[in-house]
């Protein structure tokens, strides 16, 4: 009887499994991709480190905790600003185990500053790269013609903005002549079609000063002309050029080195 209830006990022992440091990591991985999908987290960046990959590296913290995060080259393209040290940030991702560190961390598809608008950040942040290069000096800008006789108008062929400057010069100074490069002035591919505008009429240099103009707008409305390619173009452009008055605290094309400012038009 002793022996049979031995070895009942021993067949009653829970069989004992021995992982593999793979098999754990990987299956800790799955519970949180499983778990942890779509979330949003908010916390402080630190450590951020932009590789040449493209890839961004950083790590989001608050007070009691801290979370590393990746956002791949494909998501990052799509930033409008730049994280940076110190910024608080709200992310979108996954959550999973880089497997060869068995380290867990956010895969971020989403980022947005905590607090602000990431376009009204984008543009304070590319206001103080402007200014720490000089481009708003007034010294740097040079003075307009007295009297242009060939201006180039960059804008819209169809919003109110190019109607208004044609009907107002025309009545003004009927002896100017006007050439018109037609681009779109919002939405994608217009910061594109503006710089190709300002190349052109300076190869040609067939202008005494170039107009770029449109109408008030959002900040939405008027991201294109705030692009970083554009403000390289503008510098580098042989002829002077002005912009039609807008809100200052939403455009920085017209502050930066080289243009001058056209009084507002009126129809008087």
């Amino acid at each position: 009887m002793a022996e049979k209830i031995k070895q009942l006990e021993f067949n009653l022992a829970p069989e004992r499994k021995i992982w593999s440091v793979a098999e754990l990591t990987s299956r800790i991985s799955g519970l949180l991709v499983t778990q942890f999908s779509n979330i949003w987290v908010e916390g402080e960046v630190s450590n951020f480190h932009p590789a040449t990959s493209g890839h961004l590296y950083f790590t989001l913290k608050d007070a009691k905790a801290a979370v590393k995060c990746v956002c791949f080259r494909s998501q990052a393209m799509r930033l409008k600003f730049r994280p940076e040290d110190g910024l608080k940030l709200i992310v979108r991702g996954s959550v999973s185990v880089y497997e060869p560190r068995g380290e867990y961390q956010i895969y971020v598809e989403h980022i947005e500053p905590a607090g602000v608008g990431a376009l009204q950040l984008a543009f304070e942040q590319l206001k103080k790269r402007l200014e720490a290069e000089g481009l708003f000096d007034e010294a740097r800008k040079k003075p307009l013609p007295l009297l242009p006789r060939r201006i180039g108008m960059v804008t819209s062929p169809t919003g109110a903005a190019v109607r208004d400057i044609v009907r107002i010069l025309r009545r003004r100074f009927p002896n100017l002549h006007l050439i018109l490069y037609p681009v779109r002035v919002q939405g994608d591919g217009a910061a594109q079609e503006i710089v190709a505008a300002l190349k052109y009429f300076s190869r040609k240099k067939m202008v005494d000063v170039i107009l770029l103009a449109r109408g008030g707008g959002s900040i939405e409305d008027l991201w294109a002309f705030n692009e970083e390619r554009l403000r390289h173009a503008r510098y580098q452009s042989s002829a002077e050029w002005v912009t039609k008055p807008i809100s200052q605290s939403r455009i920085l094309s017209r502050m930066c080195a080289r243009p001058r400012h056209l009084p507002q038009l009126r129809s008087s």
